[in-house]
């Protein structure tokens, strides 16, 4: 499927809709539908299951989206959060320079050059434009992906605030208080899931690049020393948990970082084969110290830690594991969806993992005339339990194909043995196999099947 067919998908089935539609739109914003809300939501729940529930000291916040400024000060965004970019002077297009380099190269050599570096890779090698196909491009400039906003009535009052452009920094500064308040012992995690913005220049790709969008954060504490055992193990933890969405593992790899932040000790990506290339779904950084030394030279709070059983302070470092929760939803999405030839017949299926699908049953009378009562009864019994779906136009046939598609994990239908026996058939999407239970049975078989 490419992605084309994806935005159509979406569209038509209630996953994702344009933002602001009806004013034809504004670019690159996108509005998740009945559909795609859910799936957004399971994935929040599967990932609080494991990185929250399932670890030892590990602690969920939800910290503002506004900040302080001097936050943004103290993390080096104010001064270096920038891409750079770079204009065709043919066609106008704007493009990121690193991205054009690495693209042409079909590797991450982009990413370990300055800006002279890559302006001159792309002259010598005449680097053509994505849109035109000619090599003309203006200098590399810097441009900032920071959101800012006033704070203030009056223009003497107002005073200069960021939309936060990340998450972590809401864990960074609560640190002490997650320490404190928790009685906690080094190493302990915080994480958080909440919205950030970013002033990206050349968002595309449907979901995978927009200037608002959503992150799970994960951040551990950890003594220096120990720091390289944690980060390896969470670079393998996050691609577990990619695979127990149900990804296929050949389309997951790691990325290793060859240029690295100047704070940061080891780095990788988990990338998704989308269909425009690899794409990153996940980070794992070992940031050493630098952001609690950096927010207690900023804040003058001191930031260390009592080790009590050597009785020494330290500042701990941290290790990073951050998830793209739209990038998840998107890799996801282009994973599970499936064609399929039947002998008289092709069928559209989404074959998503059955914690992550909208809805875990729908309920369908065989024939309304003489079936909808019954199936309703049914229908607002489930619906207690699990996200539960009713339908009852068109042949049973039909809304098997329309349930198929948008992922529901089993077809009930309700007819004259549910009537006489109290029984009914459960229709499995997969494998479109057909099962006979007692109603009192329903419940149980479908929650042992869609537990995460």
């Amino acid at each position: 499927m490419n992605m084309e067919k994806m935005v159509n998908f979406c569209k038509n089935y209630g996953f994702i809709f344009p933002g602001s539609e009806i004013y034809g739109g504004l670019a690159n914003t996108w509005d998740y539908g009945p559909l795609g809300a859910r799936v957004k939501n399971n994935i929040k729940e599967a990932w609080r299951k494991k990185f929250i529930q399932e670890r030892d000291n590990a602690y969920e916040v939800d910290a503002g989206i506004l900040m302080h400024p001097r936050v943004w000060e103290a993390s080096g965004h104010v001064s270096s959060f920038s891409d750079p970019l770079i204009d065709c002077k043919e066609c106008k297009m704007r493009v990121r320079a690193d991205n054009l380099v690495n693209d042409f190269t079909d590797s991450s050599k982009g990413d370990a050059m300055d800006d002279e570096e890559l302006i001159n890779f792309i002259r010598e090698n005449k680097i053509p434009c994505p849109n035109c196909g000619k090599s003309n491009f203006t200098d590399v400039r810097e441009f900032s992906l920071m959101f800012e906003t006033s704070r203030g009535v009056t223009n003497d009052s107002k005073s200069t605030i960021y939309l936060r452009p990340e998450n972590a920094q809401g864990e960074y500064v609560n640190f002490l208080n997650v320490q404190r308040t928790m009685r906690a012992k080094i190493p302990f995690s915080i994480g958080q899931i909440g919205k950030a913005f970013r002033n990206e220049i050349t968002p595309g790709n449907f979901t995978f690049r927009t200037i608002e969008f959503e992150q799970m954060e994960f951040q551990t504490f950890c003594k220096e020393g120990t720091d390289s055992e944690i980060y390896n193990f969470y670079k393998n933890y996050g691609l577990e948990f990619y695979k127990s969405l149900g990804i296929n593992p050949d389309n997951l790899r790691f990325h290793d970082h060859e240029k690295l932040a100047h704070y940061a000790k080891e780095a990788c990506d988990i990338e998704y084969k989308f269909p425009f290339g690899w794409g990153e779904i996940n980070g794992t950084h070992n940031r050493t110290d630098f952001d609690l030394s950096r927010h207690m030279e900023y804040s003058k709070v001191s930031q260390e830690y009592l080790d009590p059983e050597t009785n020494t302070k330290y500042i701990p470092y941290v290790i990073e594991s951050t998830c793209g929760l739209d990038r998840a939803v998107l890799a996801v999405l282009f994973d599970a969806y499936k064609e399929e030839k039947l002998e008289n017949d092709t069928r559209e299926v989404l074959r998503i993992h059955p914690f992550l699908a909208p809805y875990k049953v729908a309920v369908l009378p065989l024939v309304k005339k003489y079936h909808q009562d019954k199936a309703l009864e049914v229908y607002k019994d489930l619906r207690k339990y699990f996200m539960t779906n009713y339908d009852e136009t068109g042949s049973i046939g039909k809304r098997y194909r329309r349930n198929d598609a948008i992922g529901t994990v089993f077809c009930l239908t309700v007819d004259d043995d549910t009537l006489e026996k109290g029984v009914v058939t459960l229709r499995d999407r997969d494998t479109m196999k057909q099962v006979t239970l007692k109603l009192e049975e329903v419940k149980d078989y479908i929650e042992e099947r869609v537990k995460f």
